[in-house]
């Protein structure tokens, strides 16, 4: 436990902007883009279709992206959205983002990941039964030390992880080269237009791909260059995704047609074993497992930053603001975090299907609270209209609005997805024990006066 009088070290900038950047394509690029292009291709409905919904992800991610610049300049902070909230809607509200951050989101996001690096890794070394399970704790105690390692060495494995990704999906794009073309396969770029819903369905599959930007901001503060360089980072990031995501999108359409990608479970080792043999299913298994490697690691080293800003504003959580000025890092806040995400490694072991269980875990805590973000972006708009701000979101109110509007279709549409599943009632089990933590703060700070004889 924290002691109560020692002051909490703060973080230091000593990222630069190809860190950041590197940060946000690993914890951007992970397994999504290897598993939903059947599925965006089947519910668009033809190529030139297909292809806008990969656009518009990437254009509805920049938009989402102006608006966490802009409080990222504005209020630089461990604590990125946990931050904004509180200074939005006070307190309280942020405990509840805190808690399901620390014990929902991220730990969530983290276990979903690395169930798929334990599914691809199992078809290159089998352990038995629960095969993937144990790949998958083996990959957070693994992560957890490198980055307990310090920020230096987090960051060089972050950058080396995505630099190898980046050339893993280069090389999808080169197999599109060397398979056949399947020209005749292609659906007629004259097909009707999807109905609204329909694309609706295919955009919700694109922007699941492209999730993860917003951890830009849990390292505003670690940021070398001034309050600006976060945009620097925001747009390198994301323009890198958006690239990579049309040529390996545009590869896969090339190489399996039209109909072969919308038909296909695993288009990318589909297509590499069409150019290459046998040999491209193993070789692809490897890329993916370095993709999701590269976004778990980035995924945890913003995660332990937000239960550091969590532990210093809530007594009963103080243990875990605690940071380690040698090695740059809040020690205390990424054992929690693994501890947790081990945990929910274990429920989903215990389910059919681990990803399955961790996307119902997670999705509608986290599209609720990001809506919520987008919302405070007005509220500090108008409360805090006279703060310094470097950067400021152009066609103001055009785009956040945008942003909160495309945030409350996702939750709508996730809340429809998991309502009758297991794993989202154990998500509301774990933010009603944050209700009755949230309680006993409030005790502790609202404490009863002495009763008069």
């Amino acid at each position: 436990m924290a002691i109560a009088d020692e002051p909490a070290a703060a973080p230091r900038p000593a990222l630069s902007v190809f860190d950041a950047a590197m940060i946000i394509v690993g914890i951007v690029i992970g397994g999504g883009i290897f598993s939903m292009p059947p599925l965006v291709a089947g519910t668009a409905g033809s190529p030139p279709w297909m292809m806008f919904a990969w656009i518009l992800g990437g254009v509805l991610s920049m938009v989402g992206a102006l608006v966490y610049a802009e409080l990222s300049t504005a209020f630089p902070t461990a604590g990125g959205d946990y931050h904004f909230l509180t200074r939005a809607y006070g307190r309280d509200v942020s405990f509840f983002f805190g808690w399901a951050r620390a014990t929902v989101i991220q730990p969530g996001s983290i276990a979903l990941h690395v169930f798929i690096f334990g599914d691809y890794m199992t078809r290159l070394l089998p352990l038995g039964a629960q095969s993937s399970a144990i790949y998958a704790a083996a990959t957070v105690v693994v992560l957890t030390g490198i980055n307990l390692a310090g920020v230096r060495q987090s960051a060089r494995t972050q950058n080396l992880m995505t630099l190898a990704l980046l050339a893993g999906l280069a090389l999808v794009v080169a197999a599109a080269a060397f398979a056949p073309g399947h020209p005749a396969s292609a659906a007629p770029a004259a097909a009707p237009a999807p109905s609204v819903g329909v694309f609706g369905y295919a955009m919700v599959f694109v922007l699941l791909t492209y999730g993860g930007w917003n951890e830009a901001a849990y390292i505003s503060a670690e940021l070398k260059g001034g309050r600006r360089a976060i945009v620097k980072a925001l747009g390198a990031g994301l323009a890198v995704v958006t690239a990579t995501y049309l040529l390996v999108v545009g590869g896969l359409l090339h190489g399996l047609g039209f109909d072969g990608l919308k038909n296909s479970s695993t288009p990318a080792a589909d297509l590499m074993q069409a150019a290459f043999g046998g040999i491209g299913g193993t070789v692809m298994a490897v890329i993916v497992s370095l993709s999701i490697l590269s976004s778990i690691n980035a995924t945890m080293l913003s995660g332990a930053r937000s239960n550091y800003a969590l532990g210093g504003d809530w007594p009963l959580l103080r243990f875990m603001n605690r940071w380690d000025t040698d090695r740059g890092v809040p020690t205390r806040a990424f054992i929690v975090q693994a501890a947790i995400t081990l945990a929910l490694i274990a429920l989903g072991a215990s389910e059919a299907a681990g990803v399955k269980t961790m996307v119902e875990f997670t999705a509608p805590v986290f599209w609720f609270f990001f809506m919520l973000t987008g919302v405070a972006f007005f509220v500090l708009r108008y409360r805090e209209a006279g703060a310094a701000r470097p950067f400021r979101v152009p066609l103001y109110p055009i785009v956040p609005a945008i942003f909160v509007l495309t945030c409350a279709y996702l939750l709508n549409s996730s809340v429809n997805y998991a309502q009758s599943q297991h794993a989202v009632h154990v998500s509301f089990y774990v933010m009603a024990a944050g209700a009755a933590a949230w309680l006993l703060t409030w005790v502790q700070r609202n404490p009863q006066p002495a009763a008069t004889p």
